[in-house]
């Protein structure tokens, strides 16, 4: 018991230092790195479930009120699968973690005008009191400043093909070799060179491990013809690597990658053929950088008559279900822990 409420006192300390606010609505925002809000901040300090979630899909993703119909149906899908959603932003300079339906519906609304925020854009955006839509490294960033191990994604940058001569490597991948947040996606966007992904992902000491397969999932399809070293089966499987993983103080993330429902699944060679006619596109328009993935995806989901969004929709809803139960799994094995230990002390 000394120990469980040593633990329970140490994580309410932390969520409310002076240093971190518990609303996004407050103006009054002078040194204040992040906001919680009362939900998530609640949930964190008793040790309850919590996914992390971007909203770059809400903001380039797709257009409204697609987006934001899909945010509020991930979010939905969270809770009903026992965790507390974290939907993560930056409003008007403010880093927020937890967003209301207001805040949803303003991002939502404003689309593409919203900057897409990867690490490197964070203290520009903050200090320009701008709006900024997370990428999966801010994501990761934020979640890990304040204790949310498990984020729910579509799925993750990469390195670009022909990025041997190009050097264009998402900041995602280094993300995951510095900062200790479980990543849940569906694999990395086939757009992108998987097996040099999973090369640097390697080097990087990530562990990549595949959610009821061996071989790594390709976003729209189940396969990319690429396996993994690492197989976990059940929400218990990946509390436990999480949970290692941490203890251990690696300090690397964790990617587990989770294949698109078969019965969503998109034909593999008219989204391959979408892809390459999108990428001869986006070379003869020298569209580059961070322009270039959402230019690409919304380029194959006209090619394909919607199915690749329909199928980009469909996988990031699987996803947020199964990273909830992930979030539920890990909650209950640290207070199993904590009670182990408390027992153990008395």
């Amino acid at each position: 018991m000394v120990s469980s409420a040593l633990s329970r006192l140490s994580n309410i300390n932390r969520h409310l230092k002076p240093t971190v606010s518990h609303s996004c609505d407050s103006d009054g925002a002078t040194g204040v790195p992040v906001k919680i809000s009362p939900e998530v901040s609640n949930a964190l300090s008793c040790g309850r479930a919590v996914v992390a979630l971007e909203s770059t899909i809400i903001s380039h993703g797709m257009p409204y009120p697609r987006n934001l119909e899909t945010a509020k149906e991930v979010e939905a899908i969270v809770r009903t699968n026992g965790a507390v959603p974290a939907t993560v932003a930056i409003l008007d300079g403010i880093p927020c973690i937890g967003l209301s339906i207001e805040q949803l519906e303003r991002l939502a609304n404003l689309g593409t005008k919203a900057q897409k925020a990867a690490r490197r854009d964070i203290a520009h955006i903050v200090a320009t009191r701008g709006n900024g839509a997370t990428t999966v490294s801010a994501t990761m960033f934020f979640a890990s400043m304040v204790g949310i191990p498990v984020f729910v994604t579509g799925g993750i940058g990469g390195v670009h093909r022909h990025g041997e001569n190009t050097m264009d490597i998402s900041s995602d991948l280094t993300e995951l070799g510095r900062t200790p947040v479980a990543v849940i996606s569906a694999g990395v966007k086939s757009i992108l060179d998987i097996p040099r992904t999973l090369e640097y992902l390697e080097t990087q000491g990530v562990c990549v491990a595949a959610y009821k397969t061996n071989e790594f999932p390709a976003f729209f399809t189940e396969k990319s013809g690429s396996k993994v070293h690492c197989r976990v089966d059940t929400p218990e499987d990946c509390a436990q690597l999480i949970d290692a993983n941490i203890k251990l103080k690696l300090g690397t993330g964790i990617l587990i990658a989770v294949p698109i429902p078969k019965e969503h699944a998109a034909s593999g060679s008219l989204i391959e053929s979408a892809i390459q006619l999108a990428l001869k596109e986006a070379r003869d328009k020298n569209i580059i950088g961070n322009a270039e993935t959402p230019f690409l995806l919304a380029r194959v989901s006209e090619l394909t008559g919607g199915a690749s969004l329909a199928s980009n929709i469909a996988l990031v809803k699987n996803n947020a279900a199964i990273g909830a139960k992930i979030s539920v799994a890990l909650a209950q094995l640290r207070e199993s822990c904590n009670t182990g230990d408390a027992q153990s002390v008395s």
